[in-house]
């Protein structure tokens, strides 16, 4: 998801805008995703890289860390409206060349952010007053979904046990990261690989597993171990 905002937005817009943006970003995709529209047409495939029909992805360009920091906070979440299901099919332009009615304009969404406008009113601005957030109850495609709670320092169980034996993981190809008894307790030690972790990955470093350190962790855990499997 960030791979794709960078390419759609720039990471000097007022942050209202680019949390606006990458909501409709993320909202357009999981649309494609859960009404399952190209397989539905035939096709093998569930979204393009084509921005006349959905949204660009560029692999392996530069991720700019203002952009990666929006879309960890809030990449659970996206844009519906009352008496519907799927996510909003949230188009967009980029309000220069090409300007439709009912989808953002990503420039002018830019300018009302300038105008102090919060990502959900710049919303309603383009998808309707009747638009609303909701948050996806659980993510898939990762090994477990986050507990609810961040867990910190005097943290114990299969949760703690679990970010140890992935931060262990992560830390052969990372070895700055300290490895860790693997005891679900979470205490000085994991606290301290927590947040050297999180310094790699340029997250808050506070030493405790929140929502954004859970799953960037969960991601690269998976990454890894997929790479290993090659």
């Amino acid at each position: 998801m960030a791979n794709v905002a960078c390419n759609e937005i720039y990471a000097t817009w007022p942050l209202e805008t680019l949390r606006a943006n990458i909501l409709a970003i993320q909202s357009l995709t999981l649309n494609r995703v859960f009404t399952e529209w190209y397989r539905g047409q035939g096709y093998d495939f569930t979204i393009t890289s084509t921005t006349q029909l959905d949204q660009k992805y560029v692999h392996g360009r530069n991720i700019f860390t203002e952009i990666s920091h929006v879309v960890d906070e809030i990449f659970t979440t996206y844009i519906t409206r009352p008496g519907i299901r799927q996510p909003l099919f949230a188009q967009y332009n980029d309000g220069r060349r090409t300007n439709y009615p009912g989808r953002l304009s990503q420039w002018g969404s830019a300018a009302l952010g300038e105008r102090g406008m919060n990502a959900l009113d710049i919303l309603k601005y383009y998808y309707g007053s009747d638009i609303y957030l909701e948050q996806a109850r659980k993510v898939s495609g990762v090994p477990t979904s986050y507990p609810g709670t961040p867990l910190r320092t005097g943290s114990t169980g299969p949760d703690v046990r679990r970010i140890q034996e992935q931060l262990n993981r992560v830390s052969n190809n990372f070895p700055a990261i300290p490895k860790l008894r693997v005891d679900g307790v979470f205490g000085p030690l994991t606290e301290e690989s927590v947040r050297i972790f999180q310094r790699i990955f340029h997250l808050v470093q506070d030493g405790a597993v929140g929502f954004a350190t859970w799953y960037r962790l969960s991601h690269l855990y998976v990454a890894v171990t997929r790479m290993a499997e090659l």
